[in-house]
C-alpha cells in the first residue's frame, strides 16, 4: 500500500504554488496611465500620481477622464513618425471616462487636445 505524503509537506507545497502564482500575476499586470482633460484648458497624463516623462515600451491601460465637451484626448507617436501611431481616445462632444489598452513603442510621444493643441499638450519618451 503506497504511503500518503505527510500533511505538512502537502500544505507547504500548496503555499509555494499560491505564492508563485501571486508573484507571477503581479509581474504581468498592465500598468495604468491616467489622463485628464478639462474642465478648463488643462491636460495631463500621470502614472501612480506622477507626471509621465519616460515609460518602458509595452502595453498600457489608459484611463482618460474628459471633463469638457469642447476638448478631446489624443495620444500620438511623434518620432519616429512611421508607422503613424495615433489614438483619439475621446472626441470633442464626448464628456466622461474611457479606458483603452495601447501598446506604446519606443519613440517620442505626445498627448493633446486637437482643437486647442497649441496650449493643451504634453510629451513623454518611451524607451525600449
Amino acid at each position: 500500500m503506497p504511503r500518503k505524503p505527510p500533511l505538512a509537506l502537502a500544505v507547504l507545497a500548496m503555499t509555494a504554488l499560491v505564492i508563485a502564482g501571486t508573484a507571477f500575476s503581479r509581474s504581468t499586470a498592465t500598468p495604468t496611465l491616467k489622463g485628464v482633460v478639462g474642465p478648463g484648458f488643462t491636460i495631463k497624463l500621470t502614472k501612480a500620481g506622477k507626471r509621465v516623462k519616460t515609460l518602458k515600451a509595452g502595453k498600457y491601460k489608459l484611463v482618460i477622464t474628459d471633463k469638457s465637451s469642447i476638448h478631446n484626448f489624443v495620444v500620438e507617436r511623434e518620432r519616429p513618425s512611421k508607422p503613424k501611431l495615433e489614438n483619439s481616445i475621446t472626441s470633442v462632444p464626448f464628456k466622461g471616462a474611457k479606458t483603452v489598452v495601447m501598446t506604446l513603442k519606443a519613440g517620442r510621444w505626445s498627448f493633446y487636445c486637437a482643437p486647442h493643441e497649441s496650449q493643451m499638450h504634453g510629451d513623454f519618451r518611451v524607451a525600449r
